[in-house]
């Protein structure tokens, strides 16, 4: 059997994800606009990372606009059946390549359609919610009707689970009482830490925390402890951030994105690094809720 990028989660008997997952943002055109500067190394990216035992796939139809899933259709379909696509709606993208909330009911079930047919598949395997602006929580935004249009597109067999991104804990609480949540996307990274307590919360519930722009940050001053950490192990500054992300919550799954063959192999190699080197610990204050036993 193929060993998985950090190991595996298992959020449902139907939906078990490597724990090192991609993010295909990158495999879009500058600006998350239009085609990949070269199609065929961004077709060769996915392909390594399926190669490498990377069942989770994180993908929107705003990225390129639709640039990112019908890459993803030519390269891989027909898919492997432990490979794990998941996708999001919420947004579309403007002409003038502008991010607009696109979260009306009608639009949520159009949208999933579209992402049905780019993809070339039947049902979708995890749909999110992206809440909030183009990077930023909107703590006063209902998700009510656009997650009770996910859900009953899930009764209908479309879509076989549900989770949310860029939300704030009474936004998971709200998604909560309509449907049952896999995954929150948010972003967070050993630089930026602000949502520790909803890390904290998806690890109690077995709710996967999957967190955008992990790498965020990693050349500052929040960093240094972590870059101090990584020379003396002899390793990049962003292999030991996975790492240490896997180490923070056994729910953790990062995502990170290239449009690289080596960098996707860097990264991919944090998984090992992850189980045999501890990350944080003791004198190490910024990297010190490493939760996750060493075996």
């Amino acid at each position: 059997m193929t060993t998985r990028p950090g190991g595996e989660l298992m959020l449902a008997p139907d939906m078990i994800l490597s724990r090192i997952g991609l993010g295909t943002m990158q495999l879009a055109g500058p600006g998350v606009w239009g085609p990949p500067r070269d199609p065929d190394v961004a077709a060769q990216v996915l392909r390594d990372a399926v190669d490498a035992g990377v069942t989770h796939l994180d993908t929107a139809d705003f990225y390129g606009p639709h640039t990112v899933t019908e890459l993803i259709r030519r390269a891989l379909h027909p898919y492997p059946s432990d490979l794990r696509i998941v996708t999001k709606v919420g947004f579309r993208r403007g002409p003038d390549r502008a991010w607009l909330p696109a979260s009306e009911p009608a639009q949520i079930v159009a949208d999933v359609h579209d992402n049905l047919r780019r993809l070339g598949v039947d049902t979708l395997d995890i749909v999110n919610l992206r809440a909030g602006d183009a990077t930023a929580v909107r703590p006063s935004q209902s998700v009510t009707a656009a997650f009770t249009a996910l859900a009953a597109l899930r009764e209908q067999g479309l879509v076989r689970h549900l989770g949310v991104s860029n939300v704030t804990k009474d936004q998971l609480n709200e998604a909560q009482t309509i449907a049952p949540v896999v995954c929150v996307q948010n972003a967070y990274g050993p630089a930026h830490r602000g949502d520790d307590a909803l890390v904290d919360r998806c690890a109690a519930t077995g709710i996967a925390y999957v967190p955008f722009f992990p790498l965020a940050g990693l050349d500052g001053q929040g960093a240094e402890q972590l870059r101090d950490r990584a020379s003396e192990l002899g390793v990049g500054v962003r292999q030991a951030a996975l790492a240490w992300l896997l180490q923070r919550s056994p729910t953790m799954l990062p995502i990170p994105g290239t449009s690289n063959p080596a960098h996707l192999r860097d990264n991919l190699a944090a998984g090992e690094l992850g189980r045999v080197s501890q990350i944080g610990g003791p004198g190490c204050a910024m990297l010190d809720r490493c939760r996750v036993p060493l075996s």
